[in-house]
């Protein structure tokens, strides 16, 4: 897929996040890369929040922009459609928007 497609994907992922989080996400960036600078050990690192919780944040000091990167031809490589791409560009969304609000791996999965 190229980039301008998936890029779109993620767009349209970003837009259909539940309005809880939708509406507060304020401070980040969205990134698509390849592939992370480095594989963490035994997986491929589908998306990562580099940033600050929004539950550690301070009001007193000003931090630079939140991110949150999504690694296209990891995401390419465990889907096998055009569709699974898609549900997983959602899915890796929605997890890394769970990071920047604070939800432990726990609370993500009941999302």
């Amino acid at each position: 897929m190229d980039r301008q497609r998936f890029e779109e994907l993620v767009e349209q992922a970003l837009e259909r996040l539940p309005a809880a989080f939708r509406d507060r996400l304020t401070n980040i960036a969205i990134i698509v890369e390849d592939v992370p600078p480095r594989e963490p050990d035994g997986g491929l690192l589908l998306g990562l929040f580099h940033g600050i919780p929004q539950t550690e944040k301070s009001v007193f000091f000003a931090s630079p922009p939140d991110r949150i990167y999504l690694y296209q031809r990891n995401i390419e490589a465990v889907c096998r459609t055009d569709e699974d791409i898609r549900r997983q560009v959602r899915a890796t969304l929605l997890h890394e928007v769970g990071h920047y609000f604070g939800l432990s791996e726990e609370e993500l999965r009941g999302i």
